[in-house]
């Protein structure tokens, strides 16, 4: 299972590095073919606090992904208006891939037309332009449709960890990741919490929570 999270120049770094954290428990349990991987368009990115990270691939590998996390950052809208930013985006595919957005990545999802005018979610900052794009925000922390999933708020991350667990290992697994990083004498809130948003997106696998 190979998921990438899409990292840009100016990334926010609880977005990517929250995210990329929490689904790496997976391959920690001892599942070898589970690959977390930070996709950037350059071999190293800084965040916007100027944390430098080097990426484990770059765009061309987005096509073969199972999954594909969108992060945010200061810079989304200028990735929006360099096409040569944009252009190796287009392989991304709802059809054949989980698709997952997180605030400001939104608005690239929108960009690229893989919302499919369904509500989607933001941060409060990235809200006037992403409405103003077209996209139709809904004041919630997540928001899911098929393939695709959208979260507001850099500490939302985990709704999308547990949508992309619970679609792609199982509900248990969703819920096992989310216990080992709950806090300590809140975990079983921080679990029911994050699988009320999930679950609802989620009929088939409902029956099994």
């Amino acid at each position: 299972m190979h998921i990438s999270i899409l990292t840009f120049d100016g990334f926010n770094d609880l977005d990517s590095l929250v995210a990329f954290g929490m689904l790496n428990r997976i391959a920690l349990l001892g599942d070898t073919n589970w690959q977390v991987r930070i996709a950037s368009p350059t071999g190293r990115v800084t965040s916007m606090n100027g944390l430098t990270i080097d990426a484990h691939e770059d765009l061309s590998q987005l096509a073969r992904a199972d999954a594909v996390l969108v992060g945010s950052g200061m810079k989304t809208r200028e990735v929006a208006n360099t096409p040569a930013l944009m252009e190796p985006l287009r392989v991304l595919n709802p059809e054949r891939q989980l698709l997952a957005a997180q605030c400001s990545g939104t608005y690239l999802l929108g960009r690229l037309g893989l919302l499919g005018g369904v509500p989607a979610c933001t941060d409060l900052t990235s809200k006037p332009w992403v409405v103003e794009s077209g996209v139709d925000v809904v004041p919630r922390a997540f928001a899911a449709r098929g393939n695709v999933a959208t979260a507001g708020g850099c500490l939302a991350s985990q709704y999308l960890v547990a949508w992309l667990m619970a679609r792609l290992k199982g509900v248990d697994a969703a819920r096992e990741v989310l216990h080992y990083f709950a806090p300590v004498g809140e975990k079983q809130e921080f679990i029911d919490r994050a699988l009320g948003h999930v679950l609802p997106t989620l009929p088939a696998l409902a029956e099994t929570a």
